[in-house]
């Protein structure tokens, strides 16, 4: 959300992030972060939630924050990891999961791209008072490696590969994110997904039926995959 001179405000939090810092952001704001990031995907929530391994670290104590992404990590001649840039990617794909995940370990920030599904705001992340934040564009990977300043631990390397494995990050000005959900579940993703979805059919107004058939064309929007 942008202040009367145009300017979108932005929130630093230390992690783990506290109630209050939580509470206090605002859709469309601007969050950078503190502390201790980690990552989790369907290759560490298989592994805990189905297969019941424990969690490899307190969680809770080191991190409430949750980023779904894939690290562009090298290994330096001294055995530490460099990280280079980080791709988020997409948190609609691991709903399943999510609010067990959420239940285990504490995690009040999730982050991600493209949002969760609509439903997931009220029904996941509010019971457990957490919020979601997005990546802005895929150009930012780069600029987000920035901020890791050392990778505090990696779980599962061998097993799960570079992209699946569990990231422990210590971060510093990490970001930016902006926030996509708040505490009474409202999303920038949904609401404005519902306004584009509702002048969508319009575009097809007129248009004439598809010249060449191929293999699935159509022009009734409801068969599409898009």
């Amino acid at each position: 959300m942008a202040d009367a001179s145009g300017t979108l405000k932005q929130f630093r939090l230390s992690l783990p992030a506290t109630p209050d810092d939580i509470a206090r952001l605002e859709l469309g704001s601007v969050v950078f972060l503190d502390g201790i990031v980690y990552t989790a995907r369907e290759g560490v929530y298989k592994r805990i939630l189905e297969d019941g391994e424990p969690l490899p670290a307190d969680l809770s104590s080191i991190s409430n924050v949750n980023f779904h992404c894939s690290p562009a990590a090298a290994l330096d001649g001294d055995g530490t990891y460099r990280i280079g840039g980080v791709t988020a990617t997409a948190s609609f794909r691991f709903s399943k999961w999510m609010s067990d995940w959420l239940d285990r370990t504490g995690t009040r920030i999730v982050i991600g791209k493209g949002g969760m599904a609509s439903d997931d705001y009220k029904s996941v992340l509010v019971p457990h008072s957490a919020v979601y934040l997005t990546t802005v564009g895929y150009g930012t990977g780069a600029l987000l490696g920035r901020g890791i300043k050392s990778v505090r631990d990696v779980f599962w390397l061998d097993e799960l590969g570079i992209a699946q494995a569990m990231w422990l990050f210590e971060v510093e000005r990490f970001g930016p994110f902006i926030v996509d959900s708040d505490l009474e579940g409202n999303s920038l993703f949904a609401q404005h997904g519902e306004a584009v979805n509702r002048r969508l059919s319009a575009l097809y107004d007129g248009l004439k039926p598809p010249a060449l058939h191929r293999y699935g064309e159509t022009d009734d929007r409801k068969k599409e995959v898009m």
